[in-house]
């Protein structure tokens, strides 16, 4: 067997369909389309995820209810980030919101739940939210669990 005796499977390669290049093509006049309506025009189709042939859409169709949002978007929620108190073995002294972002354990712009899971240090820990196992164990350890209130601006929706 040589290089030049390989050739493709019967069937592997089909020829493509060229459309539009007149009656000798084998496809010409309407080009495969069939005659006239939507799927025969230049443009083709409308999206068919939304288009519905033209009737009112299911988006438009169905009931309205609640509060519009603000716009753009959802309402805005505050992000709340948990960390567990194994996360916090490492810490001396006291530990903030602030200080952690330093460390890369809390990502900037959300706020700070201390959540229960691990042994707890005797740390003042400084936080938007705790668990209840959390305060409980860190209270045990003999440390501090101190609630910050956020700020007005933080307030609004941060």
């Amino acid at each position: 067997m040589k290089l030049s005796d390989l050739r493709p499977n019967p069937g592997a390669n089909k020829r493509r369909k060229r459309v539009g290049r007149g009656p000798g093509s084998g496809h010409g006049k309407t080009a495969t389309r069939g005659h006239k309506g939507q799927k025969s025009r230049s443009g083709g189709l409308k999206d068919p995820r939304r288009f519905e042939g033209g009737r009112s859409t299911l988006l438009m169709r169905l009931p309205k209810r609640g509060m519009p949002g603000q716009v753009p978007g959802e309402i805005r929620r505050p992000r709340y980030q948990g960390v567990n108190l194994k996360d916090l073995a490492r810490f001396e002294g006291e530990v903030t919101p602030e200080r952690l972002v330093e460390v890369g354990i809390l990502k900037k712009g959300y706020r700070l739940k201390i959540l229960g899971e691990g042994e707890a240090k005797p740390l003042r820990v400084v936080a938007h939210a705790f668990s209840k196992s959390a305060l409980e164990k860190l209270r045990a350890a003999g440390g501090e669990a101190v609630v910050l209130t956020p700020s007005p601006s933080e307030a609004s929706g941060a």
